[in-house]
């Protein structure tokens, strides 16, 4: 289990949200944290402890008047640690090679694949064909409906029919690195994990998978390195203490067993 960094931006600051609080209508998000420091700032603090596979996220959509603030934050934080950071928010064929030529190392999509509610295999071999499997993430971030997890488009505001599971795991594995899934119901609230939804993603080996949503202590990290087989890769946003937390970040290093000098 590693820890993968967050680089979350949203009209045109650095942010630690409330996932599932988010709405294009206004530009509205509950916020537990507005830095006062750039993209490029954090961006250069995972490069000084050399943690690869974070991911840099545009919150607002390309129609927002916010949008274009919010990109040359993300480029900035790309540039600053070249092959290093994963970029996403509204990836397509047409503007993920601008992101990779920036420095990302992977693009990561999720509503260009997911189309009227289920998954548009054409777009996600388009995609592929541009970024190379070997330069994609799939987000495949959920919410919890009817006792399953569904994956949710449009920055989590948007359920799918698309419900995780192995199957479906196994399937977009072969278009995949890596892939990123939120808790979007307790993503920011740093009140505990999604303990069923980390079992299931625990159980599977195909590709690296990264968990995000609910760590909000140590106790958490311990049960999601218990309950995902210590298998699972993990994102930690607003109860870090770059965030405005309480956990440390060079403790949560350490406790990863990333090396702290």
């Amino acid at each position: 289990m590693k820890f993968r960094p967050c680089i979350d931006i949203h009209n045109g600051k650095v942010k630690q949200i409330v996932g599932g609080s988010l709405r294009d209508a206004g530009d509205r998000a509950e916020e537990n944290f507005v830095s006062e420091q750039d993209a490029a700032f954090y961006a250069r603090l995972y490069r000084r402890y050399q943690i690869r596979g974070g991911h840099v996220i545009l919150l607002n959509a390309k129609d927002s008047p916010y949008y274009a603030e919010t990109k040359r934050q993300a480029l900035s934080a790309l540039r600053a640690a070249p092959g290093m950071l994963q970029a996403g928010g509204g990836m397509t064929p047409d503007n993920a090679p601008e992101f990779l030529e920036a420095g990302a190392s992977h693009v990561i999509v999720t509503s260009w694949v997911f189309r009227n509610g289920v998954v548009n295999y054409d777009n996600l071999e388009k995609l592929c064909a541009v970024t190379g499997r070997e330069h994609l993430v799939l987000d495949l971030s959920c919410r919890k409906r009817d006792g399953a997890y569904y994956i949710v488009t449009d920055r989590w505001q948007r359920f799918t029919d698309e419900r995780i599971s192995e199957a479906l795991l196994d399937r977009l594995s072969d278009y995949a690195d890596e892939f990123l899934i939120h808790a979007a119901d307790v993503e920011g609230k740093a009140s505990g994990i999604e303990r069923g939804l980390v079992e299931m993603l625990g159980r599977w080996h195909r590709i690296p998978v990264t968990y995000a949503g609910g760590v909000g202590s140590f106790e958490h990290l311990t049960q999601l390195r218990e309950w995902g087989q210590d298998h699972l890769h993990v994102t930690i946003g607003s109860a870090l203490d770059i965030f405005g937390g309480n956990m440390k970040f060079e403790d949560v290093l350490e406790f990863l067993s990333h090396k702290v000098s």
